[in-house]
């Protein structure tokens, strides 16, 4: 299937390629991918946690290596999906962070850790009834089944709310043989995105605060959380000090979308990422006069975080909306009280930066790898659409 869906792969390697893309195409600035990818670890490094970055974020087998070749630890994955693909593609270190409840997702995440060496399959946990499922579930293993608690952070999307209920599932995991402690989660994807760098600062600062207490009730009731995960690209230089957390999950690091921008920069110094994920379209309509149509619409772009913002081929004031499942309008920099511009020509090619990294990645089938004007690869999405 993924052969079929190479209709750019003729231009790879073609000078000028990137500009001849049949459209709409994500893609993705290897060079600025690269550095985002080194300069999160490196960031890790020098405050001396690990990283353990989200898939969710890019779904890729090969951008997973990449991100454990510059040393991360492995990977987090919110879906038994995702962690499959990742297990066979050969990842290590993978962390399912949410709760797997049916009797089908217990299944497989037994024949998962089966496949996988001991220790690298971990997943959370976050009811007592859950708990016993899986301690039942893994008698199937020749090793005990590597858990941790999982907290809810205030957000209680998942989690167990309460520092109470955190300990006394912490000691059910520790008194089944079957199961293996391995810490505590506490993600709070509610303050990965508030605007207000003071504001954000102190809600990561109160979590940090409640997360070591939990650690140290654990330590005197003989609990040992060996690894503390949590924080994401929003929190991360915040969530590292302190060393209330042992680890890192950010993930949208490695792409950077319009939202992310906008709360790393709410310091007053620019984004230590860049964007390097964009989506290419191609003007299909220019007969409105205040506007023309680019062939990238609701089944292109997230719709969950405002709209696309014009990255390159029209002028910057032109403002992108909603026309359709296939179609964009371009409102063009004129007809918004801009300056003005060139008026973008028929098959003319305009890039954009998504409003959320993640769901439009999960749109799309492959990624257009490019340097510079060069198409140099064409990669899979492998886990697109896995649950």
């Amino acid at each position: 299937m993924f052969q079929d869906l190479q209709v750019n792969a003729p231009l790879i390697g073609v000078p000028g390629g990137r500009h001849l893309l049949d459209t709409p195409a994500l893609l993705i600035d290897l060079p600025a991918m690269t550095r985002n990818i080194e300069r999160m670890a490196a960031f890790a490094k020098s405050r001396g946690v690990n990283l353990r970055p989200h898939v969710k974020t890019h779904k890729s087998v090969e951008i997973a290596r990449r991100q454990v070749a510059a040393g991360a630890i492995g990977v987090s994955c919110v879906t038994l999906g995702e962690a499959e693909v990742m297990v066979a593609g050969g990842i290590p270190g993978v962390l399912i962070t949410s709760p797997a409840v049916t009797p089908s997702k217990i299944a497989r995440l037994v024949k998962l850790a089966q496949r996988a060496r001991p220790g690298d399959v971990m997943v959370v946990v976050d009811n007592p009834r859950n708990l016993a499922d899986l301690a039942q579930a893994a008698s199937e293993l020749t090793h005990p089944l590597d858990v941790l608690v999982d907290y809810g952070a205030g957000y209680n999307r998942t989690g167990a709310a309460t520092q109470a209920k955190v300990l006394e599932l912490a000691a059910a995991v520790a008194a089944e043989p079957r199961l293996r402690l391995r810490g505590l989660q506490s993600y709070a994807g509610n303050l990965q995105h508030i605007v207000a760098r003071e504001q954000r600062s102190e809600a990561a600062a109160g979590l940090r605060e409640t997360v070591a207490g939990i650690v140290a009730a654990a330590k005197r009731q003989g609990l040992h959380f060996e690894i503390v995960t949590g924080a994401g690209t929003g929190t991360h230089d915040l969530d590292s000090q302190e060393n209330a957390f042992t680890e890192l999950q950010a993930g949208s690091y490695v792409f950077m979308d319009a939202e992310y921008t906008q709360v790393l920069a709410s310091g007053g110094e620019p984004s230590p990422f860049e964007v390097s994920l964009f989506v290419q379209t191609a003007v299909v309509s220019t007969n409105a006069a205040d506007w023309v149509t680019v062939d990238g619409g609701t089944k292109c772009f997230s719709t969950d975080s405002g709209v696309p913002l014009v990255a390159r081929g029209v002028d910057a004031a032109t403002r992108y909306a909603f026309f359709g499942d296939e179609h964009g309008k371009l409102l063009l920099a004129q007809s918004a009280g801009g300056a003005g511009g060139a008026r973008p020509v028929l098959g003319a090619r305009v890039e954009f930066v998504t409003p959320h990294c993640d769901p439009t990645v999960n749109l799309h089938d492959t990624y257009h790898v490019v340097e510079g004007g060069t198409l140099v690869g064409i990669w899979p999405v492998d886990a697109r659409g896995k649950r």
